[in-house]
């Protein structure tokens, strides 16, 4: 099976590159430039693989495209079960799925989206930061005692790293969360975290200098 990840540099799709580097599976990569809504390399319009022209999308044999994050995290998981990064039944799964829909859309959606996102208004901005106090005081008491979000390092922990990696462009202050940015801080250490991070990284640099030219 040939699966190409089309990302954008540090969104959400940085997730699936650490779920595809944790379970050491190959995978292409293909580069979607959000502000032209184009890819990278090709020029190719990203609205014919994508309609809402969004990342990430798991292209699937060179025919199914496969679209929202955690679907895409969870199909991944699937197709290597040895890399154990998802549970696949019980209570774990549950609480995975209850993970996975509180970050998408208490955390990604709620607060970090329009705090990322220029165009929203001012009180758009003040309701997002009203939402902080109780999501991340949750965070803080399950990670004061907990090393991951569910039993072992699973997707949950690739989309959570990947959404308060933003924390510093939103504004969003983790000193006040010590359990919070002690997980963070942790999962930053994790190899397959700092390898596609690290590449990210670049990437959204050089992709900076490109639109400033």
């Amino acid at each position: 099976m040939t699966l190409n990840l089309y990302f954008a540099p540090l969104a959400c799709s940085l997730a699936t590159r650490i779920a595809f580097y944790e379970a050491g599976a190959t995978a292409e990569f293909t580069q979607v430039d959000l502000k032209s809504k184009r890819l990278v390399a090709s020029g190719r319009d990203f609205a014919e693989i994508n309609r809402l022209m969004q990342v990430p999308a798991l292209g699937i044999d060179g025919q199914t495209v496969l679209t929202e994050n955690t679907a895409v995290l969870q199909f991944v998981a699937n197709q290597f079960p040895a890399a154990k990064l998802a549970p696949t039944s019980g209570l774990e799964h549950a609480r995975m799925q209850q993970w996975l829909g509180f970050i998408g859309t208490e955390l990604h959606k709620a607060i970090y989206g329009p705090l990322l996102d220029r165009k929203a208004s001012d009180a758009a901005k003040e309701y997002a930061r009203s939402k902080v106090q109780s999501r991340f005081a949750l965070l803080e008491d399950h990670f004061a005692t907990h090393e991951y979000a569910i039993e072992r390092f699973s997707i949950v922990d690739a989309y959570l790293t990947t959404v308060l990696n933003w924390s510093e462009a939103a504004g969003v202050d983790l000193q006040p969360w010590p359990a919070v940015r002690g997980y963070f801080d942790r999962m930053l250490q994790r190899p397959s975290v700092a390898r596609a991070r690290g590449e990210e990284y670049a990437l959204y640099k050089e992709e900076r200098l490109r639109q400033a030219s």
